[in-house]
């Protein structure tokens, strides 16, 4: 490990200790939380879940909230995992995404899994890069797309699904 990862690795943690200080010196001063608003996207996240790709697009559609990252990155997975897919408008609203929010963990991901399926390292890796940075610390989407990068390149740059 260098000397700049292990400096960078310091500060993250320092940073995380400091805020998370912080937050504790102002919970007893909290005013109970307000009500959350409803998850808009709760219909359209469970027929993801689901598997079930048209129904997840239809749900968005009824959403039509153009202007949020998330919604642009969950059209754009599901246009991705769709029976057909559809990677044009993945990569379209995946793009979206981060032009609304450049340190989108899950379109960062996503659209790093997408240049794998499309053969395009050197792209994943720039995701993955981003990714490095918009993580705080380590994080899930890092990993996995880390992961996607590692098995692309040890099944000679041909995309393999994790299992």
């Amino acid at each position: 490990m260098n000397t700049a990862s292990i400096t960078r690795i310091a500060t993250r943690l320092m940073a995380t200790l400091l805020l998370g200080s912080a937050g504790l010196a102002f919970a007893a001063d909290s005013s109970p939380a307000a009500p959350t608003a409803p998850d808009k996207l709760a219909p359209a996240r469970a027929e993801i879940k689901a598997g079930k790709w048209v129904a997840a697009i239809d749900e968005l559609k009824k959403v039509n909230d153009a202007g949020s990252a998330d919604w642009n990155n969950l059209m754009g997975y599901s246009h991705r995992k769709a029976k057909v897919p559809d990677y044009a408008a993945a990569e379209m609203y995946y793009n979206e995404a981060l032009r609304i929010d450049p340190k989108h963990r899950g379109a960062l991901e996503y659209s790093g899994e997408l240049y794998l399926v499309l053969g395009d390292l050197a792209k994943a890796e720039q995701r993955l890069a981003a990714l490095d940075k918009a993580c705080f610390l380590s994080c899930d989407e890092y990993k996995d797309l880390k992961n996607s990068v590692a098995r692309f390149k040890a099944n000679g740059n041909k995309y393999v699904a994790a299992q």
